[in-house]
């Protein structure tokens, strides 16, 4: 049973939003792991968490929001490229933020609303469209 045909009845902004939201989740996972049972340095397993969590996003961004069947290795070099963007952006909000005063996390909030917003019209034309 193939349940893309159900979840395309979802706005795909929501499933973008829930993707991202499971891809954060492995990001997560994964960074805690590596640090508690691998004994990682943080900023190491953070990276690698990152990465792990762009690629969960790519496949189910691919294949949830978008249902994009084009060449898969040219949409994952843009989501990629978009995925970076995304991230210099909220470390560019965060530090701006933190800079007027704000706090760290209420400026990371703003940030990742304003890459969310971003990703998904880049990926949304450019990656997968």
């Amino acid at each position: 049973m193939n349940p893309a045909p159900l979840a395309l009845r979802v706005p795909a902004w929501l499933r973008y939003v829930a993707v991202g939201a499971l891809s954060t989740l492995g990001h997560y996972a994964l960074l805690a792991l590596l640090v508690e049972r691998g004994h990682w340095l943080a900023p190491l397993a953070a990276g690698a968490g990152a990465a792990l969590g762009a690629q969960l996003g790519f496949v189910g961004n691919r294949w949830l929001t978008f249902d994009h069947r084009g060449a898969w290795l040219t949409a994952w070099w843009r989501f990629q490229l978009t995925a970076l963007l995304g991230g210099v952006t909220s470390m560019a909000v965060v530090a701006a933020g933190t800079r007027v005063g704000l706090h760290y996390l209420l400026a990371q909030a703003c940030a990742t609303l304003l890459a969310l917003v971003l990703t998904y019209a880049i990926n949304r034309r450019w990656a997968f469209g």
